[in-house]
C-alpha cells in the first residue's frame, strides 16, 4: 500500500514525465491579492498568468499546493469533523496548461494516472460534464463527453449543472466548463443495490469527487456576458487526502496515514479512543484537521488576531479548543503538544514546520490559554443569563444574548445550545439568525466594491522602471472604474511605470500623471495579481495621449530610508539577540517603520540601545547599496541572502546588500546608508506569543522627535529653576510632596474624627430614628463617605444619616441608612434621586448608601430637607 508521501511524489513524477515543470507550493497565506486572504485553490499562484498580467515561463506546470477553505464561496468549516472528507487545510494536486494542451490531453492523462499508474478500478469511476446553459447560450460540453467516451461507458458520464460543472474565478474574469471525476468506494453489495451514478454529487460519504478538470475558455464581463479567451487554460485540482483514502482502501480520510498519527496522539493525551464515541470522534477529527491549518498558517506568517485573515485563524483555533473542552475534557492548553507528531509526518514535505516549531508552539499555547479564560467568562455569563430567564419564568434565552456570546466570547451557537439543553432550556434561534444576518450585511456593505470591466486601449504588460527612475514617459494600457464606500475611483494600468506598488510591507507610491493637457493625481499604487495598478480620483480626458509618470520623490525618499533601515535593524537584532530572530512582518511608510520579529521575551532597554548604536554606526559608515537584480535564486542563497518563510520567490530574485545585511527584497532603498540620517526606536511591544514589534523613526522624523524632547526638557528645567541636577531636583520634589500628602492625610483623619464626634453629640431622635443631618463646605466626598460608614458601624439600628456638602464648587448629597430602616422600606437611592433635582443633579446607589451630585449649591439645604421629608422625618 502506498503511503501518503509516496502518492504525492508519484503525482509529480507522472506529470514531470509529461513535460510539466514541477513547482513548489505557494504559501497558504496570500499577501498581494486584495481579493483573497488564503490560497483556496491550486490556481491562485498562477492568477497573474491566467489573467494575462504576466507571461507564462512554463507552458506546463504541476505541483502539490497547500490550500485553506474557510470563508467566502468555498466555506467548508461547519462540515469539518462532522463528515469524513471535508477539511480546512488540504493539499491539492494539480496540473496546468497555459495556452498549450486542452481537454483531450487533460482527460486522457487523468485517466492514465488514475487507472494505469495508481490501478484504480475503472468501474468505480464516474465523470461529470457541463450540461449547458440555454440562458447563456452555452451547449452541453460534448467535446469533453466525447473524450470520456473513449474510457468510460455512457452511463458513467453524467451531466452536471452550472453550480457543479461551470467553474468561475469570481464574479468576473476567466471561467469555463469543468469535468469532475468521482470515485465509488462502497462495498460490492451496496453497488449492486444502487448504482453509483445515482449518488454522484448527492453528498454520499463513499461516492466522492476526487479530481476536477477545469477548461477555462471564457472571460466573464461585468455585465455577466461571456467572451472567448484568446489563450485557453487547463486548471486541474485533485484532493490529496481524498485520493490517499481511496488508494489506501479506507472509508474516511481520517483513517489514512495523513491523520491517524495525529488522532492517536490526541487519544493518548485525552484518554479517548477513536471509533468508540461519535461525539468524541467528531471532536478528535476537528482537532486533527485544525492543528494542521493553524500550524501552517503561523509558519506562512499569519498569526491569530482580531482582524481579517488573523481572525479566521483565531476562529479555527478556538473551534478546536472548544471541541476539546466540551467533549474531551481538555480544560488546559493541549493543542500545542500535537506539534511534534505533525512535524514527524509532514516535516519532510514541508521543512518550514520544523524550522519554526518553537514559534508555532508558543503562539498556539498562548492562544489556547487566552480562549480557555474567555470560555470560563462566557460560561459564567451564560449561567447568569439562564438564571435571569428562569427568574422571569422563561425556558428560552433571547437570540440577542446567544449572539453576544458568539460575537464577543467566541461561543459557537451549538455550544450555547448544548449548555442550555443540559439545563432544560433553549435559545431563540430566529432572533440569533436575524442578528447574524445583520452583522453579515454590515460586513458586506463595508467591504462592497463594485468593479467595472477593464477597458483595453492597447495590448501589453507593465514594465516597472522605478528602481532606476522616478519620472518616465508612459501610456495607458487599460483602465476600469470601481466604486467603494460611496466613492468612485479609477484603476489605471501603464505600459511603463516608475510607481512602486504596495508590497513587501512598503506602501505604494503617490504622484501624478502629467501631459500638456492635464495633470492626474495618483493617490495610491497597489498590486493585484502581480499587476501594478495606479489609483486616481478622475480619469484623464485624453486617454490615448502619452503621459509623464512622476513619483512624489519626497515620499519615495522617506520610504526608501525607512525600508533600508529595516534591513539594518534586522541584522542588528540578530547580532544582539541571536540567530533565532526572524522577520515576521513589516510596515514601511514615509513617516515611520514597523518591524515584527520572533523573540521570546521583552527586549531590554539596554538591548534596544545596543541595537540603535549598531544601526546608527552603519548609517554613519555610509555603506553603499549593492543590488543584485534578477539573479538565479540559488546564486542569491549562496550570497547568504535571507529569505522569509511564507513568501513566494520565483526562479530569479532581487537581493539588497548593505555590508553584512543581505536580504531578498523587491522594495526601494537608499543609494547608501548615510541617506537614512539616523534611526531612533520609539517603542517595543508584544504582538503575539514569541513575536515582538519595534517601531522606529529615521531622518527628519528623528530630528522632530529630538526637538520635541529638547523643548520638554527645557520646560522642565525652567519649572525647577534650571537646577543642574534635574533628576535629583524632581526626586526631591516628589519626596517632599509625599511627605506633605501624608501630613494632609493625617490632618484629614483628625478632622474626620472631630467631625464625627460633633455629629454624634448632635443626634436628633425623630419617632425613634436617630437622625444625623449636616450641611458644610470644603469637605471632600471621600471624607463624608468615611464618616457615614464609621457612624453606621457604631449605630447599628435606626440610623438615618443625610449630609449636604460642597467641594470645589460642586454640591453633593449623601444618605446612609441602617439595615433595619432599609428592611422597613426606605431606599437611600430613591431618596437621593428625587431630592437631587433641587441641586440640578442626579444620582443613586445601594438601598443603604447613595450619593448624588449636582450643579446648584444654593439648593443644597432644601435638598437635605427634602430627603427627610420623603423619609417622613
Amino acid at each position: 500500500m502506498l503511503t501518503a508521501n509516496e502518492i504525492r511524489d508519484s503525482f509529480k513524477s507522472f506529470f514531470e514525465s509529461k513535460g510539466h515543470q514541477i513547482v513548489p507550493s505557494a504559501p497558504m497565506v496570500i499577501k498581494d491579492d486584495p481579493t483573497l486572504m488564503f490560497t483556496n485553490a491550486g490556481m491562485n499562484q498562477f492568477k497573474d498568468i491566467i489573467l494575462g498580467n504576466h507571461p507564462a515561463k512554463y507552458k506546463r506546470v504541476a505541483d502539490s499546493q497547500k490550500c485553506l477553505r474557510v470563508s467566502g464561496k468555498h466555506n467548508d468549516l461547519e462540515e469539518v469533523g462532522h463528515d469524513t472528507y471535508h477539511h480546512t487545510m488540504f493539499e491539492m494536486l494539480g496540473n496546468w496548461s497555459f495556452g498549450d494542451y486542452f481537454k483531450k490531453e487533460a482527460i486522457s492523462w487523468a485517466w492514465e494516472y488514475l487507472v494505469d499508474v495508481l490501478k484504480l478500478d475503472p468501474k468505480d469511476l464516474y465523470a461529470t460534464v457541463f450540461e449547458g446553459s440555454p440562458e447563456e447560450g452555452l451547449e452541453r460540453d460534448n467535446e469533453a463527453a466525447s473524450y470520456w467516451e473513449q474510457f468510460l461507458p455512457k452511463d458513467h458520464i453524467l451531466n452536471g449543472n452550472k453550480h457543479d460543472n461551470f467553474w468561475e474565478m469570481g464574479d468576473t474574469g476567466p471561467c469555463g466548463p469543468c469535468s469532475e471525476i468521482h470515485v465509488d468506494s462502497r462495498s460490492e453489495e451496496e453497488k449492486a443495490k444502487v448504482p453509483g451514478s445515482q449518488l454522484v454529487n448527492k453528498d454520499h460519504p463513499q461516492v466522492i469527487e476526487i479530481w476536477n478538470l477545469v477548461f477555462m475558455q471564457f472571460n466573464r464581463k461585468a455585465d455577466g456576458s461571456l467572451e472567448g479567451l484568446p489563450a485557453k487554460v487547463i486548471d486541474t485540482g485533485m484532493g490529496f487526502e481524498r485520493l490517499v483514502r481511496t488508494l489506501q482502501g479506507k472509508t474516511s480520510n481520517y483513517d489514512t496515514d495523513v491523520f491517524q498519527p495525529i488522532l492517536k496522539a490526541i487519544g493518548d493525551m485525552t484518554g479517548a479512543t477513536y471509533g468508540k464515541n461519535e461525539q468524541q470522534d467528531i471532536a478528535m477529527r476537528v482537532i486533527a484537521d485544525h492543528i494542521r491549518t493553524i500550524a501552517f498558517s503561523i509558519t506562512d506568517g499569519q498569526l491569530p488576531s482580531n482582524a481579517k485573515a488573523g481572525y479566521v485563524i483565531r476562529r479555527i483555533l478556538r473551534r478546536a479548543v472548544r471541541y476539546g473542552y466540551t467533549f474531551l475534557g481538555q480544560k488546559q492548553a493541549f493543542m500545542y503538544k500535537l506539534l511534534p507528531v505533525l512535524i514527524e509526518n509532514m516535516g519532510g514535505a514541508y521543512p518550514e514546520l520544523n524550522a519554526q516549531k518553537e514559534l508555532i508552539a508558543k503562539v498556539i499555547k498562548e492562544e489556547e490559554d487566552s480562549f480557555l479564560r474567555t470560555l470560563e467568562t462566557g460560561i459564567r455569563l451564560l449561567d447568569k443569563t439562564m438564571a435571569d430567564a428562569k427568574a422571569a419564568g422563561k425556558t428560552e434565552i433571547s437570540g440577542k444574548d446567544a449572539f453576544t456570546l458568539y460575537d464577543t466570547f467566541g461561543f459557537p451557537l451549538d455550544l450555547t445550545e448544548l449548555i442550555l439543553r443540559e439545563n432544560g432550556m433553549t435559545a431563540d434561534i430566529k432572533e440569533f439568525d436575524a442578528e447574524m444576518q445583520q452583522q453579515k450585511q454590515r460586513a458586506r456593505n463595508a467591504a462592497a466594491v463594485e468593479t467595472g470591466d477593464w477597458i483595453t486601449l492597447q495590448e501589453g504588460t507593465t514594465e516597472f522602471v522605478g528602481y532606476d527612475y522616478t519620472e518616465y514617459e508612459t501610456s495607458i494600457l487599460r483602465y476600469r472604474q470601481i466604486k467603494q464606500k460611496n466613492q468612485t475611483l479609477f484603476q489605471i494600468v501603464l505600459d511603463k511605470t516608475p510607481f512602486y506598488a504596495e508590497s513587501g510591507g512598503q506602501v505604494g507610491d503617490t504622484g501624478v500623471l502629467v501631459n500638456e493637457f492635464e495633470t492626474i493625481e495618483v493617490i495610491d499604487t497597489k498590486k493585484e495579481n502581480n499587476l501594478p495598478i495606479h489609483i486616481t480620483k478622475k480619469l484623464p480626458e485624453h486617454l490615448e495621449a502619452p503621459f509623464m509618470a512622476c513619483v512624489d520623490t519626497d515620499k519615495r525618499a522617506a520610504c526608501a530610508a525607512n525600508h533600508s533601515a529595516t534591513h539594518l535593524l534586522d541584522a542588528a537584532l540578530r547580532e544582539v539577540l541571536g540567530d533565532h530572530v526572524e522577520q515576521k512582518g513589516s510596515l514601511v511608510t514615509p513617516d515611520s517603520l514597523r518591524f515584527d520579529f520572533s523573540h521570546f521575551q521583552k527586549v531590554t532597554d539596554e538591548e534596544i540601545r545596543q541595537v540603535e548604536h549598531i544601526v546608527n554606526a552603519k548609517i554613519r559608515a555610509n555603506i553603499p547599496l549593492k543590488e543584485y537584480r534578477n539573479i538565479p535564486i540559488e546564486e542569491a542563497k549562496e550570497l547568504g541572502a535571507i529569505a522569509l518563510f511564507g513568501e513566494k520567490y520565483g526562479d530569479r530574485v532581487r537581493v539588497i546588500q548593505f555590508g553584512s545585511s543581505i536580504e531578498f527584497c523587491g522594495g526601494t532603498h537608499v543609494a547608501a546608508t548615510g541617506n537614512i540620517g539616523m534611526m531612533k526606536i520609539v517603542s517595543e511591544s508584544s504582538v503575539a506569543a514569541g513575536v515582538r514589534r519595534i517601531e522606529a523613526y529615521t531622518g527628519a522624523r528623528v530630528e522632530e522627535m529630538l526637538d520635541a524632547f529638547q523643548d520638554t526638557m527645557r520646560d522642565l528645567k525652567a519649572l525647577f529653576n534650571n537646577a543642574p541636577d534635574l533628576s535629583g531636583a524632581i526626586r526631591k520634589y516628589i519626596e517632599e510632596n509625599a511627605g506633605l500628602k501624608k501630613q494632609v492625610e493625617d490632618f484629614m483623619k483628625e478632622k474626620e474624627a472631630q467631625l464625627k464626634e460633633k455629629l454624634l453629640q448632635n443626634i436628633q431622635e425623630v419617632n425613634g430614628t436617630k437622625v444625623i443631618k449636616f450641611c458644610a463646605a470644603m469637605i471632600p466626598a471621600d471624607t463624608v463617605k468615611n464618616i457615614a460608614f464609621q457612624l453606621r458601624g457604631e449605630i447599628t439600628e435606626n440610623l438615618f444619616f443625610v449630609a449636604g456638602t460642597v467641594f470645589e464648587g460642586k454640591p453633593m448629597l449623601t444618605v446612609m441608612l441602617s439595615d433595619n430602616l432599609v428592611a422597613g422600606g426606605l431606599k437611600a437611592g430613591n431618596l437621593v434621586k428625587e431630592a437631587a433635582k433641587l441641586i440640578q443633579g442626579g444620582g443613586g446607589g445601594q438601598p443603604h448608601f447613595a450619593t448624588a451630585g449636582g450643579k446648584n449649591p444654593d439648593g443644597l439645604n432644601a435638598a437635605v430637607d427634602k430627603v427627610l421629608e420623603l423619609a417622613g422625618l
